[in-house]
């Protein structure tokens, strides 16, 4: 007998930014799901802001799974294009930084990219279906520029293409996402310069002719150069998603420009907008001001996990910080703070002890305290309320506050109704919002290190017998270097880790 997924019983509804309004979810193929997020560009560590985006992400492609769909979720990788500025002045990011730590450009990303997936699996987040690369996609990128320049909608200036706004707002809305209006935007610009190659200031790069000191550049029918940075994203999102597909999201730093011109290019050259549901998620404040690397108001996920840094007073497990940042909804800022951090940290430990005490609890004829199946339904209607995260934790806590009560004998459960609770809210806590359970996983990795200790000492015992000395004294040795110390006595051998 098939199993009906959640989806077609659950309305979901999302907060779409370009009608600044909740709307009921209507993917464009049935059961299936088409999800684009913009990803790091990798000349530095991630930071703490960029992981909250990626993380609140992880939560809605978790949920979408959760619900029954097939999803394909694309997150790109940017390793060329992006400038020092959105003005489009300077030097590739990824570039200055090979220049300043005098390796190839290729290094740089390689580093920062293994950077950001150590990250992101310390926060338990699920790599996307699609994980492509600016630049493996140059020459898709120059495919849609000559269709661009075909449609009428670009020009070339001294070996540089760039986007002709003024044309495309004659047809279509340019600011449609960010809610802004083209003439106000010229009339608080100042006049380009005589050395400017666009048009007005408000056109944006498709293609740059690369100066000669550029490191990064390939061939073009218009010059040796590089792709503009929004230009990335528009190609890798339709080749892998197609020309119209479900969600695109990011942080509210990218709607106005890299998301509206994403937008112009998309109906530029697909002549339909290419997104149905945009999401943004806000931003992070390190107590209550704006994180900022010059201002030295800042944390990396690193310091934060270790403990090694001024603004707290002990590191976080990664699963706390993540349940940290459930607990507001992906669409609020976000203040991090020693006490906001420690309060999330003992509402954790109560709520997997909670999960651990469902299965001791006593089936009862009837339940009183909590109608199990009501509850059941509140908690995916704040999911199905624009990924409700904080409300959700509300609900769990109200099934926490239940089960404490029923371990007390002051309420009663049945025995469907224990199982019914610890299906879902085993469910949404490790499922959706992607925790884990601490102390579960520190036994298990307990359990693995005595596992592979015991294996060694018995090998070590079997070359003892065969007097392979070197091979016994190489096992100890090795252990000892790992801070393992081996205890040899006339029971066996034991050991202890320092």
């Amino acid at each position: 007998m098939a199993i009906t997924p959640l989806y077609k019983t659950e309305e979901l509804k999302i907060y779409n930014s370009i009608s600044s309004q909740k709307e009921i979810f209507t993917p464009i193929t049935d059961g299936n799901i088409g999800m684009y997020v913009c990803g790091p560009t990798v000349y530095s560590n991630v930071h703490l802001g960029n992981c909250r985006t990626f993380i609140s992400f992880d939560m809605v492609f978790r949920y979408l799974k959760h619900l029954g769909y097939k999803v394909r979720y694309v997150r790109n990788i940017t390793d060329a294009g992006h400038l020092e500025n959105d003005a489009e002045e300077g030097e590739d990011k990824v570039a200055k930084k090979a220049r300043l730590e005098q390796l190839e450009p290729m290094e740089i990303v390689q580093r920062y990219t293994l950077d950001f997936h150590h990250v992101m699996s310390k926060f338990n987040a699920i790599a996307p279906s699609i994980e492509p690369t600016a630049t493996g996609h140059i020459v898709e990128q120059i495919e849609i520029i000559k269709t661009i320049i075909d449609n009428g909608y670009a020009y070339e200036s001294n070996g540089s293409v760039y986007f002709d706004v003024q044309k495309f707002n004659e047809t279509n809305n340019y600011g449609k996402l960010s809610g802004r209006n083209l003439e106000d935007m010229i009339a608080n610009t100042r006049e380009l310069s005589a050395q400017s190659d666009k048009k007005t200031p408000q056109d944006f790069a498709l293609w740059k002719k690369a100066e000669p000191q550029h490191i990064m550049r390939w061939p073009s029918p218009w010059s040796d150069g590089f792709p503009g940075w929004h230009l990335e994203c528009t190609v890798m999102s339709t080749k892998y998603l197609g020309e119209r597909f479900d969600i695109h999201g990011g942080g509210m730093d990218l709607k106005f420009p890299h998301h509206e011109c994403e937008i112009a290019q998309g109906e530029a050259a697909c002549g339909q907008t290419p997104v149905n549901y945009w999401m943004h998620a806000n931003m992070l404040t390190l107590n209550g001001k704006k994180m900022s690397k010059s201002t030295g108001n800042t944390i990396s996920p690193g310091e934060l996990f270790s403990g090694n840094n001024t603004f707290l007073d002990k590191p976080f497990d990664p699963s706390i910080v993540r349940f940290f940042m459930m607990q507001a909804h992906y669409r609020s800022i976000l203040d991090f703070s020693n006490d906001a951090l420690e309060a999330s940290e003992k509402g954790f430990y109560r709520l997997m002890d909670s999960i651990k005490t469902i299965e001791t609890l006593n089936p009862s004829p009837k339940t009183e305290g909590l109608n199990v199946s009501e509850w059941r339904k509140a908690c995916y209607e704040a999911m199905n309320d624009d990924f409700n995260s904080p409300i959700l934790i509300a609900k769990l806590f109200d099934a926490v506050k239940f089960i404490n009560t029923a371990k007390e004998d002051k309420a009663t459960i049945t025995k469907e109704d224990i199982e019914l609770l610890s299906h879902t809210i085993r469910g949404f806590v490790f499922d959706v919002l992607g925790l884990l359970n601490i102390n579960e996983a520190a036994t298990n990795s307990d359990d693995k290190l005595s596992g592979t200790v015991e294996l060694l000492i018995k090998l070590r015992a079997e070359a003892r017998a065969n007097k392979d000395f070197a091979t016994s004294d190489k096992i100890r040795d090795e252990l000892i270097a790992i801070g393992i110390q081996l205890k040899d006595s006339r029971e066996g051998t034991t050991f202890s880790v320092n």
